[in-house]
């Protein structure tokens, strides 16, 4: 028997399972047993069954394709998160049989533009829905594809009023675990390194660190800092720490700031770790490499990308089904070399 000649009965009978058993573990995998699963997939490789995807579109009128905007990003020097995000939105699409469709939509281009780049893959039922990263509270490309009734789930959290379909990370609670770690190591006098960019996750930062930090008895203070010029960053990390009250403990608002303060504590003749302990946030993978390696706090992108999979396809199969609240995930605090014990 050819693979072409092979029926979604046959893969049926060689499993022992019902017809609808195998379309589930075709299109919805997480409806069933690990063990049921496994029996239905050992048959289709044995089989060589080969679902008609064409015929399942017109079914169903579903692609099993996920539109993803990609951030605007440096081809010379890019974002080893995001592309770390893309990688595991990738396998966890192709973990329920859907792929990725990659396009560019920048909302810094205006609601206009993001409207005509969305509206069109719309229009041409090329997707069944849309995964968003990035998103801010007033981001264009939520309120196009809220008023398009379109289905969508979010990395990063929506605005009041619009659809909760989101996944984000604790990043308060990750950023007090890393100021609390410091405190529990002794330190008394600790900086917050605070980006000058308006962004959620880096006020949700902020939060965590002035929760934590009210334990500190010699006091915690913040520094912002114009992470868009690394030169004017190391200088005024510099001047902190030549100051008469330099701090023995920074807590970068992510890895970025944490490798300028590194530059800034070495020219200020000063030893990472030995005389003041850095920590930085999302783990790139910068931070193994540095002498010593950053203490950081790693984000769960494989659980992120399932999570955020698992919700658009339930919004997509039963639109009703969108849930009234998001989803926070935790941050994994990694301990290295910049912030030893005292």
């Amino acid at each position: 028997m050819t693979a072409r000649q092979v029926t979604i009965e046959d893969v049926a009978h060689a499993a022992g399972v019902s017809r609808q058993t195998v379309s589930n573990a075709l299109n919805a995998p997480h409806r069933l047993r690990a063990t049921t699963l496994a029996r239905v997939t050992a048959a289709i490789d044995e089989l060589g069954y080969q679902p008609d995807q064409s015929a399942r579109s017109l079914r169903t009128g579903t692609r099993k394709v996920i539109g993803y905007p990609a951030p605007a990003d440096n081809p010379a020097d890019p974002n080893p998160l995001m592309g770390g995000f893309l990688q595991a939105l990738v396998t966890a699409a192709d973990a329920v049989g859907h792929r990725i469709l990659v396009f560019r939509s920048d909302p810094q281009q205006g609601a206009g533009a993001v409207a005509r780049s969305f509206n069109g893959l719309i229009a041409a039922r090329q997707v069944d829905g849309f995964v968003l990263s990035d998103v801010v509270h007033d981001d264009p490309r939520v309120d196009v594809l809220t008023e398009a009734g379109f289905p969508f789930a979010a990395f990063g959290r929506t605005a009041p009023g619009r659809p909760q379909n989101w996944v984000d990370i604790d990043s308060t609670a990750a950023t007090a675990a890393l100021t609390g770690l410091l405190l529990d190591q002794g330190h008394r006098r600790i900086c917050y390194l605070n980006s000058a960019a308006s962004l959620p996750w880096l006020a949700d930062r902020r939060a965590g660190f002035l929760q934590a930090a009210a334990a500190a008895p010699d006091g915690a203070f913040e520094v912002g800092v114009p992470d868009d010029d690394p030169a004017a960053l190391s200088h005024a990390v510099e001047r902190l720490l030549t100051g008469p009250d330099r701090p023995t403990a920074l807590v970068c608002a992510n890895d970025w700031l944490a490798l300028s303060a590194y530059q800034a504590i070495r020219a200020a003749g000063l030893a990472v770790g030995d005389d003041v302990a850095v920590t930085g946030f999302n783990d790139i993978p910068l931070c193994t490499l540095l002498q010593p390696a950053l203490t950081s706090a790693r984000l769960p992108l494989a659980a992120i990308a399932h999570t955020l999979v698992d919700r658009l396809i339930t919004a997509v199969e039963d639109p009703a089904a969108v849930p009234a609240s998001g989803l926070l995930l935790p941050a994994e605090p990694v301990v290295r070399g910049s912030t030893p014990e005292r």
